[in-house]
């Protein structure tokens, strides 16, 4: 949505921006009445939500994984669905954060409905846990096969979540030639991910983030390169 979101509180006088705290309430003085300093209303997707997992980290350290996974899987969908990428107009990146998160929707809720897991996955678990608010997540070559559907359907999500704000912000930015077949692209590819089930290598979920951070820098910095980046790693895509 487009908003204004540099503010000023009619009862103190302080000044905030809307687009770092996420709240209309003064940090001051704690009143919710304030008018915009700024004439120009500008796109605005992302929250401000952090990550925070530690009661499903405790949880997992009982071996309760199924009490993780379901504290794990509430507080990932919260975040999923505050976080966004356009914030007080400008384009941000696609981030490793939001990767782990949407990644641990999928492994969470395979978590909650199964009681035996192989060490292998436990192991995986537990580090896609610890790892996921700063934004680590096992190697590609440490996700067992058995869940490599939940890292291509997380990552399929968060591009596709991605390519939407993309959108929104070439709607009100200098216009990018190559945007919409990049985009097009992209968007194929996400929905042959999900046709599979998020069956596909962890490599292949890796070009698609790769191809979408392309056309992302692209459409924030209209650099020819990043078109030349962006087709290189959808024609992987196409070749994986």
């Amino acid at each position: 949505m487009e908003i204004r979101g540099e503010r000023e509180c009619t009862a103190c006088g302080t000044q905030w921006s809307y687009y770092e705290t996420g709240s209309v309430t003064c940090p001051a003085c704690g009143n919710v009445r304030s008018v915009a300093t700024e004439d120009e209303r500008r796109e605005h997707t992302d929250g401000t939500a952090t990550l925070t997992l530690d009661d499903a980290v405790a949880a997992a350290g009982r071996d309760d994984y199924r009490t993780a996974a379901r504290e794990a899987r509430d507080t990932v969908r919260d975040y999923t669905h505050e976080r966004g990428f356009v914030r007080g107009g400008e384009l941000r990146d696609l981030d490793t954060t939001i990767l782990a998160a949407w990644e641990l929707r999928y492994v969470a809720a395979a978590f909650a409905r199964a009681f035996d897991h192989s060490e292998a996955e436990a192991y995986y678990f537990v580090a896609l846990l610890r790892g996921a608010p700063a934004g680590e997540r096992p190697d590609a070559s440490d996700v067992p096969d058995s869940m490599r559907a939940a890292r291509g359907n997380g990552y399929a999500d968060a591009v596709a979540d991605y390519r939407t704000d993309v959108r929104r912000f070439l709607d009100t930015d200098p216009e990018r030639p190559a945007a919409n077949d990049l985009l097009a692209s992209l968007d194929d590819h996400i929905r042959r991910i999900h046709a599979l089930d998020g069956d596909v290598s962890p490599a292949t979920a890796d070009r698609l983030v790769d191809a979408a951070r392309a056309v992302g820098r692209y459409a924030r910095d209209g650099d020819e390169a990043d078109v030349v980046a962006a087709r290189e790693a959808i024609d992987d895509l196409k070749n994986g």
